[in-house]
């Protein structure tokens, strides 16, 4: 980012200096010398590529002057913008350039993908979860090293800026994503991610962390769907441990990929339209060819039925809770919202 800085400061001095000498030129030079002889004789004194004076400059001392001052500040501002060049390719930034475009392509691409705003610890298993479950997603962090560690590993879409400016969640693809995560060290900043991302997709599911429980209301209010402390969840875990082992146990390697599959607890949303509305879990066969299991069925702003029958009626916007490999799973997901 400091070479592409220089670069842009060398070029614009380069700029200035052929302007300033051109008008120059122009001025001095008088009615025979025209806007192209002036621009010319600018390029080829900034260049010294050694040609005569297109115009005899004896005469004219002021533009001999003028002509001194043009090889000694445009041959550093030259040799500037050269040295900055070779220190791109050299330093491989040059290639970063293009890697960050071509990835900004991607990421305009992506539709219903999950935007992570933070990369610590916790961030870091986000990222493995959602991998593991075969989401598209971005990831938007300052910190570079962290980001570029992320990627060597897995190949993850990222944007490397500040997560509480518009113009990066706009670049991170915001308008189209499903869900934003936001786990940034301070609440003060994870509720103004939540505030601007509400106003950029009102439709946006927004999952926060939370770090002082006196901001679980303000986060709400702001328009997170959901916030998570990470102690109050540690606590739990902990306890849980205690109290039912078997339970966790059955949790733990369910979440740990087995034989080179993953496994998950999933939802599915019956989209509006579809022609599988006011069928039956029978009639409608979601899961045939699969080893799918549904383990519970939700009703737009309904309870939730565990173990649901095979006479449940589907309505629009049901929610079935899934349980199978995750790749299964996506494809019976893509499948129905096909459908």
């Amino acid at each position: 980012m400091r070479s592409k800085n220089r670069l842009i400061k060398g070029l614009i001095f380069t700029s200035i200096v052929i302007a300033a000498g051109t008008t120059g030129y122009k001025l001095l030079g008088g009615p025979e010398w025209s806007l192209l002889d002036s621009i010319y004789m600018t390029i080829i004194t900034l260049t010294t590529v050694g040609f005569g004076e297109i115009q005899d400059l004896s005469g004219n001392p002021y533009a001999r002057i003028l002509t001194i001052f043009i090889i000694l500040f445009g041959m550093g501002s030259i040799v500037f913008v050269v040295s900055t060049v070779t220190g791109f390719i050299v330093e491989g930034e040059l290639t970063n350039v293009f890697g960050r475009r071509k990835m900004l392509k991607e990421i305009s691409a992506l539709k219903n993908h999950f935007i992570v705003c933070g990369i610590g610890d916790i961030g870091s298993i986000v990222v493995k979860e959602l991998i593991q479950s075969k989401r598209d997603f971005v990831v938007v962090d300052t910190d570079f090293k962290k980001l570029e560690k992320l990627s060597a590993v897995e190949k993850v879409l990222y944007i490397n800026d500040d997560a509480t400016n518009d113009e990066t969640l706009t670049n991170a693809g915001i308008r189209e994503a499903h869900g934003l995560i936001t786990i940034l060290p301070e609440d003060k900043d994870n509720l103004f991610v939540t505030l601007t991302a509400k106003q950029l997709n009102p439709n946006l599911r927004i999952v926060s962390k939370g770090v002082d429980e006196n901001t679980i209301k303000k986060l709400k209010m702001a328009g997170a769907d959901s916030v998570v402390m990470p102690d109050s969840i540690g606590g739990l875990r902990m306890v849980s441990e205690l109290i039912r082992p078997a339970a966790v146990s059955f949790l733990d390697k369910m979440l740990r990929s087995q034989n080179g599959k993953t496994y998950r607890i999933e939802e599915i949303t019956i989209p509006e339209g579809s022609k599988f509305i006011g069928q039956t879990l029978a009639e409608a066969d979601l899961l045939t060819g699969t080893r799918v299991l549904i383990v519970a069925m939700k009703e737009k702003e309904g309870d939730i039925i565990y173990n649901p029958e095979n006479t449940s009626i589907i309505t629009g916007e049901t929610v079935i809770v899934v349980l199978g490999e995750s790749l299964e799973i996506k494809r019976v997901r893509e499948w129905i919202e096909k459908q």
